[in-house]
C-alpha cells in the first residue's frame, strides 16, 4: 500500500517536472520565432453600436454604421459584405 503511494507521489513529481521543463521550451521558441518579425500594432477595432439590419443574401445582422448600404428601387438595404452586395445586385439585375 505504501509503496503504490509512493509510486504515485513519484509518478506526479516527474509529470509536473516534465511539463514545466516543456512549458519553458515553449516559451523560448516563441521567443525566437516572434524576433525576427515587425511587432506591427493590432488593427484599431471599430466601434459597433446602434440598430442591426439583416443581410439580404447570407441572413447576417450586421450594424447599420458599419455596413455596406445600397439603395434599390428607392429602398436602403444593408449587407455584410461586397460579395453579398453583388451576389444580391447579379440576382435582382
Amino acid at each position: 500500500m505504501f509503496r503504490n503511494a509512493f509510486r504515485l507521489i513519484i509518478f506526479l513529481a516527474v509529470a509536473f517536472f516534465v511539463r514545466r521543463v516543456m512549458q519553458m521550451i515553449m516559451a523560448e521558441f516563441s521567443k525566437m520565432a516572434g524576433e525576427g518579425k515587425a511587432s506591427q500594432p493590432p488593427p484599431p477595432r471599430q466601434q459597433v453600436t446602434g440598430e442591426l439590419k439583416k443581410d439580404p443574401v447570407c441572413g447576417t445582422f450586421v450594424a447599420a454604421g458599419s455596413s455596406i448600404k445600397r439603395t434599390v428601387n428607392g429602398e436602403v438595404i444593408h449587407f455584410c459584405s461586397a460579395e453579398c452586395r453583388d451576389k444580391y445586385l447579379v440576382v435582382k439585375a
